[in-house]
């Protein structure tokens, strides 16, 4: 087992697991220093490419954009999304794997869903692929508004159970996307592997936000999205003040000229 990956699971109840994500070798430079695990994640759809869905995002964006953030990760595990189509099956789902692997030396992959996909993940993990599990909202099979998972027996039930399943198929840890606070709370206790939350309260074993998210840069209403800086108050004036200098002739002063 990677190295990376003992070290995340040991964190079980012992500390949180920061996890964010990157799309770029920049901003995986300074996550580097802050987190445990950078999360190279198909929300770069919306976030970068304005898709109003994540099963736009190809194969070929996720590598390129994973190659980036490669540059700028030297501590943390660095995970990437398979994204939506690319593992319908045993066999495409190992190509497509070892192609992300190997063409951005990712450490692990993420696949969204429970028990649907077990045999799959199986089938990874036998051929030595690491794999992170992802619960509760799956954006790649979603319809309709987006609403928490875990309001009914039966969903609870279900969730519970497809937790089980993917810690026995071998994958080191489950992102449960908005789920009911105490059913977060159940599955973090009962399972020996770290949950990574996002809007799953604070019960989880680590949390995961979109950086641009919570830097301000992304504007957006989601219930669970904290803003924890005005980045494009910052930028504003970077801008502007450039503008000004432009247009009154100060830059490029003598010092920034050949």
């Amino acid at each position: 087992m990677n190295l990376k990956i003992k070290k995340i699971i040991s964190k079980k109840n012992k500390s949180k697991i920061i996890c964010l994500t990157s799309y770029t070798k920049n901003y995986s430079e300074i996550l580097d220093k802050y987190t445990d695990i950078i999360l190279v994640g198909d929300s770069l759809g919306s976030v970068l490419y304005s898709f109003d869905t994540t099963k736009k995002v190809t194969l070929n964006m996720m590598i390129e954009h994973a190659k980036s953030v490669r540059q700028g990760v030297k501590k943390s595990l660095m995970v990437v999304d398979m994204p939506y189509n690319t593992y319908r099956n045993k066999t495409e789902a190992l190509k497509n794997a070892k192609k992300i692997i190997k063409e951005s030396k990712a450490d692990a992959i993420k696949v969204e869903g429970g028990k649907k996909i077990i045999k799959i993940i199986e089938h990874l993990r036998k051929n030595k692929i690491n794999v992170m599990g992802h619960l509760g909202i799956l954006p790649q099979s979603h319809k309709g508004k987006f609403k928490y998972k875990g309001k009914t027996i039966l969903e609870r039930k279900n969730l519970l159970s497809d937790a089980r399943l993917l810690q026995k198929s071998g994958v080191f840890s489950i992102v449960l996307e908005c789920i009911e606070t105490n059913l977060a709370k159940k599955i973090t206790n009962e399972l020996r592997i770290p949950t990574i939350g996002i809007g799953s309260s604070v019960n989880c074993d680590g949390q995961v936000l979109v950086t641009d998210d919570l830097i301000g840069l992304n504007l957006t209403s989601i219930k669970f999205v904290k803003s924890f800086y005005d980045i494009r108050k910052h930028i504003n004036i970077a801008i502007k003040n450039f503008s000004k200098d432009v247009k009154s002739k100060k830059y490029p002063s003598k010092k920034f000229s050949y």
